[in-house]
């Protein structure tokens, strides 16, 4: 895991070479190796290309995707950073897809290798209840992302995610995370940062409203 870190901290030339020569060291699939199935440890893991089959997600050119993903991510802080050839190089390691309104691309409880940016359209984030019940979470518009907590923690799913139009997503999955890490660690650094910020925020938040709540107790 040192490894890994201070490849990150290098950048540069340096450490594309170092990437090279540690291809073969078991920690350059950080991300992918957390999804080699324990028995009876977690579910089943779902991964990106069985839902895209199931959900009928289609790839869309990345000359069409790549200016939404700039756009979205070039204002956050630590994406804001690069170059515009650097976004470039990053969306290289993401697949871009459109999937159809009333589609479940996350599954609840489930263990997935990937995460979802959302580029155009809306989707719910339903908790299902034991009695079969949906309790409405939120609702993801572009800009936010899913499912990223799994892919970094290689945890169960928390809730279901679903399209309710027509949505344009970017894809994330473990494997291209970990190339991403090994050949381009300027940009794996700054995805890494962008998603520690949006978990943090996301659970000053939560933390925010449980003061609440048990204040007003």
């Amino acid at each position: 895991m040192k490894r890994l870190f201070d490849r990150l901290k290098r950048g540069g030339d340096d450490a594309a070479a170092a990437a090279k020569e540690d291809a073969n060291v078991s920690e350059s699939g950080f991300f992918s190796t957390q999804f080699i199935d324990r028995a009876d440890e977690t579910p089943t893991l779902a991964t990106w290309t069985a839902r895209a089959a199931a959900v009928g997600a289609t790839p869309i050119d990345n000359r069409q995707a790549e200016p939404l993903f700039a756009k979205l991510w070039g204002a956050d802080r630590y994406v804001a950073a690069l170059s515009a050839d650097e976004l470039l190089r990053m969306s290289q390691y993401l697949q871009f897809v459109q999937v159809p309104a009333n589609q479940e691309v996350i599954g609840q409880d489930e263990q997935g290798d990937y995460m979802l940016i959302v580029l155009d359209g809306t989707l719910a984030v339903d908790r299902i209840q034991p009695w079969g019940g949906r309790a409405r979470l939120a609702e993801a518009r572009a800009g936010d992302m899913l499912g990223e907590m799994s892919l970094l923690d290689a945890g169960a799913r928390f809730s279901a995610c679903t399209t309710l139009t027509p949505c344009t997503l970017a894809v994330v999955d473990a494997q291209r995370l970990d190339e991403m890490i090994m050949f381009e660690p300027r940009l794996g650094l700054a995805l890494l940062a962008s998603l520690s910020r949006r978990l943090s925020l996301r659970l000053r938040q939560v933390s925010a409203r449980l003061s609440a709540l048990l204040s007003s107790t």
